[in-house]
């Protein structure tokens, strides 16, 4: 969908939020995939894609290289790059941070490369070093331009990569190289979250050759000569999921989300079991559901399968209205509690300080870095006027207008059309009261 940077939410809340309604696939998953299928010239066909933002953004980087990107149905595409007509493509009409994964795929195919800067959400240091240097040890040198990266590979080797902190990007940045380079490389310190593997499926779908050893953190790629199309379904939007939940939750309401497993949930679910929040199987989906009060918690975000950074702004909403002190321990960014400034406007009652709760543990300690919230509840929120400032951020302001007295209103809904396909018409679904201003209106 695309909106004017002028759109508005206009949110009445104190409504409980009722019914069912369906997830869209990962937006973090299906742009790798499409990323993915510029490793061959072979045709291959994504099932469950999102048609948000992100996705037009990644169509765009796939055309200018040369793909041809068609919708077979609703949720899915055919995408084919039989030849690359560009590799050069030093900017977008838009920004993301999918690009920098283009390299490896492009230096395959073309021998150059070059994609635009990293784009996306301003929460914190993105580790774009941890992509470079990795690249570098497999052969590839890489220039940073003032708006691209410029890349060339006479031939990307195996290697063995140890990243210092489990980098998504970074990860799926090396495996995407690894899958046609010549001979072995091993990933340790991998992440390897669930999209990651949605990845792996489709690369092992096509020829690749991976293994990997979850517990471990570790991935083993062995280069191999070609590879082939293949049809693949991006898993559930984990996000989706816990920004639904956690809008039934905060509005005291019951919400079943149709067909989604519990095992890419469990940490946010052992927490549900924390604050005493009810959630139970339905049929092939889950329903969530307040039963009573909610009771503090304390929470420290970290890589899959700890707590997901992209949970804790709305999780934090939750929290607002528990009995007592609550905690989020943000180890994942390092700016990323600025959004709970606007929730203090709304009445909620939260301290940010850089008093890390582990000390030396954590890896922010002793930088000065805001990353620790204390939440105090029970807190009554009231509508008011945000302007939002990044995708998750955006989130959370949905979840606490929905469940404040009042109508609020909420600026920059750009951002929240990057990450969630039509967002207010599926909350509409459920009993919510928005709706969208488009720009002059």
């Amino acid at each position: 969908m695309m909106s004017g940077m002028g759109d508005r939410f206009f949110i009445e809340g104190g409504v409980p939020l009722a019914g069912s309604l369906a997830v869209r696939g990962s937006k973090n998953a299906a742009s790798k995939l499409m990323v993915a299928s510029l490793l061959t010239d072979q045709p291959s066909t994504i099932e469950n894609v999102p048609m948000s933002v992100e996705i037009d953004i990644t169509r765009e980087l796939c055309e200018k290289i040369g793909s041809t990107v068609s919708a077979v149905g609703d949720y899915e595409i055919r995408i084919v790059t039989p030849k690359v007509t560009t590799s050069l493509v030093p900017e977008l009409s838009r920004k993301n941070r999918i690009p920098i994964l283009a390299l490896g795929p492009l230096l395959h195919r073309a021998g150059v490369a070059e994609v635009p800067v990293l784009g996306g959400c301003p929460i914190g240091h993105r580790p774009i070093d941890f992509h470079v240097a990795a690249l570098r040890e497999m052969g590839v040198e890489i220039e940073r331009r003032e708006h691209s990266y410029y890349a060339e590979a006479q031939e990307i080797r195996g290697a063995d990569i140890a990243f210092p902190w489990p980098s998504v990007g970074a990860t799926e940045s090396v495996i995407l190289a690894a899958v046609l380079a010549k001979g072995r490389t091993r990933i340790e310190n991998a992440a390897v979250e669930p999209e990651i593997m949605n990845l792996i499926e489709m690369l092992c779908a096509m020829g690749a050759k991976i293994s990997v050893r979850e517990a471990k953190r570790s991935i083993e790629v062995e280069g191999v000569l070609s590879l082939g199309g293949a049809r693949i379904r991006v898993m559930p939007d984990r996000n989706e999921i816990v920004s639904f939940a956690t809008a039934a939750l905060a509005t005291g309401g019951s919400v079943c989300i149709e067909n989604i497993e519990d095992w890419y949930l469990k940490t946010f679910l052992s927490h549900l079991d924390a604050i005493g929040a009810g959630y139970e199987k339905e049929g092939s989906g889950m329903r969530f559901f307040k039963k009573g009060p909610f009771r503090p918690d304390s929470i420290r975000t970290e890589p899959h399968p700890g707590f997901m950074t992209d949970w804790q702004q709305p999780f934090l909403v939750v929290l607002t209205a528990a009995e007592g002190i609550s905690i989020i321990h943000e180890t994942v960014y390092e700016d990323r509690l600025g959004y709970t400034e606007d929730l203090r406007r709304m009445g909620a009652y939260i301290e940010v300080s850089g008093v890390c709760p582990v000390g030396s543990e954590c890896r922010f300690f002793g930088g000065g870095y805001k990353h620790v919230a204390r939440i105090t509840g029970p807190a009554k929120l009231k509508g008011t006027r945000i302007r939002i400032p990044d995708l998750r951020a955006g989130m959370a302001h949905v979840v606490a207008a929905l469940a404040a007295q009042g109508e609020s209103v909420l600026e920059e809904i750009h951002h929240l059309d990057r990450g969630y396909e039509k967002i207010d018409e599926r909350l509409e679904t459920i009993g919510a009261r928005i709706r969208r201003v488009m720009d002059g209106e």
